[in-house]
């Protein structure tokens, strides 16, 4: 049968001091709503995700996910309730989940799904370094859950539990809706906790088991501090694979990955490098310094940085040189051609061994559209050349240092466009009155 998720995400979440629902909040590149995502579209096979009003860019994140709006923030088992209809005559479990909690494992979550054949209702739990205002889960001595207790609610001897929860609870879909349904919201907050179905279960006579999981799996991202934390967390573990598949780092502190990015066997990459989404490197490139790539290609043994830019739709084929200061854009660079200098290539297509010189900009937009530039194979183009698009430079061409080429050159040919010197003697300092 079919196991379903609500993913509870209607937070606005003030701490974060951001117009942006909370949720949205990126980790290592991508909102931390759509990790979550990963691990529960491995193990359910029904989604819905609770929003709230006005929040059309999460209804976009989470597509094509089922959406419920809960209007009004009359708490978690409230918001749980808002997905009631869209998983209506739905006879098996039902997990329900926090946007918030986005690093939660697949394995995790697989736990969670095989402690429902033991117990009626289970829940996620775990033991922080530093428990502070969870909600504490208080067991019986054979190690089933009697209650949890909300902190605002508990009294000394409850807040000194180590056990707390994590929020997430599993159950069959009939039990936990009339459960949710049941629930009050006469405690110091007012509201209508979802932690209370562990108390209406008990109440039933249902057997209730915890599973406990790591702290940085199940704590909750509530500000822009606890966001940084699990984006070390989260740099860290993309840090340890990647070495483990061989790729070097000289100092992997430095360097930030995203959730996406792909690194071949014998890379290098030297520090303070950052990997925005989408990007591949290849086995064998080198990544100097102070470089930053996104949405971009690198391929084997090609040569980037220092202090390069890979912009979306940069390709950079076999063992091309891009060089300090140089940025590209929707170009590929061909097999072993080199930029290593100062440049600018935007809406370009660049043949196998040419040579771009310093100071060399493709001048690809007008003001209205993005145009082409093409240059062939073998094709060298002198320092400070602007290349208008669209234009195109033919293979073994020669372009005169400090030309403006605004017309095709043919293959073989040497272009110049650049003003004729003049030179007027005695006209210097020297000449001049007072000098």
């Amino acid at each position: 049968m079919t196991h379903a998720a609500v993913i509870l995400a209607a937070g606005l979440g003030t701490r974060m001091r951001s117009p942006r629902p909370k949720v949205m909040h990126p980790i290592a590149g991508r909102p931390m709503i759509r990790h979550l995502l990963q691990a529960v579209e491995a193990r359910f096979g029904r989604v819905v995700v609770v929003v709230g009003p006005d929040m059309p860019d999460l209804e976009a994140a989470v597509a094509p996910h089922a959406v419920a709006v809960q209007r009004e923030r009359l708490g978690t088992a409230h918001a749980a309730l808002q997905a009631g209809p869209q998983l209506g005559g739905h006879d098996g479990d039902v997990a329900i989940l926090y946007g918030d909690n986005p690093l939660i494992s697949e394995a995790t979550l697989a736990r969670l799904q095989a402690a429902r054949a033991e117990a009626d209702l289970v829940l996620l739990a775990m033991r922080p370094v530093d428990p502070g205002r969870y909600g504490r889960v208080v067991t019986r001595a054979d190690g089933m859950v009697e209650r949890v207790v909300e902190w605002a609610d508990a009294t000394e001897d409850e807040r000194g539990i180590g056990l707390c929860n994590a929020g997430v609870v599993c159950a069959r879909a009939p039990d936990l809706f009339r459960w949710l349904a049941a629930v009050r919201n006469d405690n110091a907050k007012g509201e209508y906790y979802l932690t209370d179905v562990v108390a209406l279960a008990r109440a039933e006579g249902r057997s209730v088991r915890a599973v406990e999981a790591p702290e940085a799996e199940l704590r909750g991202i509530n500000s822009k501090a606890e966001l940084a934390g699990a984006e070390a967390e989260v740099q860290a573990a993309l840090r340890a694979a990647a070495l483990d598949a061989g790729v070097t780092m000289i100092a992997p502190e430095t360097v930030f990955l995203s959730w996406d990015t792909r690194l071949g066997a014998d890379t290098v990459i030297e520090p303070n490098v950052f990997f925005g989404p989408g990007v591949t490197v290849e086995e064998g490139a080198l990544i100097h310094s102070f470089s930053h790539l996104t949405q971009c290609i690198v391929r084997r043994h090609a040569e980037i940085g220092p202090f390069s830019r890979l912009r979306p739709g940069a390709v950079i084929e076999p063992r091309a040189h891009v060089g300090n200061f140089v940025e590209l854009k929707a170009t590929t660079l061909g097999e072993g051609a080199k930029a290593n200098h100062l440049s600018y290539l935007g809406d370009a297509t660049i043949g196998a061994g040419a040579n771009i010189g310093a100071g060399t900009i493709t001048c690809n937009y007008d003001g209205v559209k993005k145009h082409r530039t093409e240059i062939g194979e073998g094709a060298f183009i002198g320092s400070d050349t602007s290349l208008v698009a669209p234009v195109k430079v033919g293979a073994r061409a020669l372009i005169g240092a400090g030309s403006v080429i605004t017309s095709n050159v043919p293959d073989d040919a040497l272009a110049i466009a650049r003003g004729r010197q003049s030179v007027f003697e005695g006209r210097g300092f020297k000449g001049k009155k007072g000098k």
